[in-house]
């Protein structure tokens, strides 16, 4: 399956949040974090004191006015619905043009597959650790909200 969903970036983009790949209610908005229990965007808006974005383009606005670009470590996989553990056959998405465009001071993963999928295929090209966080995904329903802004707000030091 191929990724459908293009970057968020702008030459302001002053971190690089990259999760695994869309899930089937991603896939179905067209937009990052489209699942409703998908606490992304409640943690992000939290985090930088802004109202929640609701709209794919209130969600692209939000992104590009506070520095963050926004995209996935797969290009394209084979996968069984949004399960993170079914992936396989993976094919890099290349992000050089987007480290290249804009000021990335840091990446940020969003979750454990994430990480691991960077590390594997474009920590060898960026030559950039990343910082893992912990996922916002509702399968990660140990991390409560209060956890996940407490971790998440590393961000700040780099935006």
């Amino acid at each position: 399956m191929q990724h459908p969903i293009p970057p968020v970036y702008d030459s302001n983009s002053k971190i690089l949040i990259l999760g695994s790949f869309p899930s089937v209610k991603s896939r179905e908005a067209g937009f990052f974090y489209g699942h409703p229990q998908n606490r992304f965007w409640k943690v992000l808006a939290a985090l930088l004191k802004d109202s929640l974005p609701l709209t794919l383009e209130e969600k692209r606005a939000f992104l590009i006015l506070h520095g963050i670009a926004l995209w996935d470590v797969i290009a394209s996989c084979s996968i069984t619905g949004s399960s993170d553990a079914s992936i396989k056959d993976v094919v890099p998405n290349d992000i050089s043009h987007i480290l290249s465009a804009a000021q990335v001071a840091q990446v940020f993963t969003n979750g454990k597959t994430a990480d691991s999928l960077y590390k594997k295929y474009l920590l060898p090209q960026t030559k950039r650790e990343s910082i893992c966080l912990p996922s916002t995904s509702p399968a990660n329903a140990a991390w409560t909200f209060e956890k996940l802004c407490a971790e998440w707000k590393k961000i700040l030091n780099f935006i």
